[in-house]
């Protein structure tokens, strides 16, 4: 199976909320896990702002940030091209999206291109819309 991580899957695992080991089930079990750079970047941001709010320990925020470069350095990342920036700026079948989403939503579009398999791991409820419209296959079912 191949997986494009997006941001709420990945966090949830990270932050071990209610669905974080499905998710890391989900990765672990993948073929090939792709995911654009603002994946890791926005996992980054919430951990760096959850130590800056008192919200998680420096030494949690250490370990949680290494298993993400640990997993993600197997990952296949996707940075912001030309194509995807352009698909992002159009409009999409359920509005509104937001800007952060739209890249995600530009990403998965523009991987599965390549890979017709392509399944979006999103527990984002706005996301997991989006990607319906849009004929993306999206877990958890």
């Amino acid at each position: 199976m191949t997986v494009y991580a997006e941001s709420s899957a990945v966090l949830a695992w990270l932050l071990d909320q209610p669905q974080g080991a499905m998710v890391a089930a989900t990765l672990a079990t993948a073929g090939l896990v792709i995911a654009s750079d603002l994946t890791v970047i926005e996992c980054d941001r919430v951990i760096v702002r959850a130590v800056a709010l008192g919200e998680l320990h420096e030494s949690d925020a250490l370990d949680r940030q290494s298993r993400l470069n640990a997993v993600s350095a197997r990952w296949t990342l996707l940075g912001l091209d030309d194509e995807t920036a352009e698909r992002a700026r159009r409009r999409f079948p359920v509005e509104p999206i937001r800007t952060l989403d739209a890249i995600h939503l530009a990403s998965a579009l523009t991987a599965r291109k390549a890979l017709p398999e392509l399944v979006v791991l999103s527990l984002d409820t706005r996301v997991r819309e989006a990607c319906a419209s849009l004929g993306l296959a999206v877990l958890p079912a």
